[in-house]
């Protein structure tokens, strides 16, 4: 049953632990930690969604992190040739 569950599961969906995630951004689990600490202090951070699981644990939808490094890839304007 577990199995059928897992597999209904899109790759998109699936949910990634801090550790992973920071890895795909090149940054520490911590700045991770930090963003959230901010964005709930009411303080200008990265938009970033994140699942809580559990009472402490933090997930992040593969989907979303997909998208927030497209909506933070920046380009200069200008097409090498």
């Amino acid at each position: 049953m577990l199995d059928d569950l897992i597999k209904g599961v899109q790759d998109a969906d699936r949910l990634l632990p801090t550790t992973k995630v920071a890895a795909m951004l090149g940054i520490k689990p911590h700045t991770l930690n930090v963003w959230l600490c901010k964005k709930k202090n009411g303080e200008p951070a990265p938009d970033l969604p994140y699942v809580k699981v559990g009472r402490r644990a933090i997930r992040y939808r593969l989907s979303d992190v997909q998208r927030f490094i497209d909506l933070n890839r920046h380009t200069t304007g200008e097409v090498a040739q």
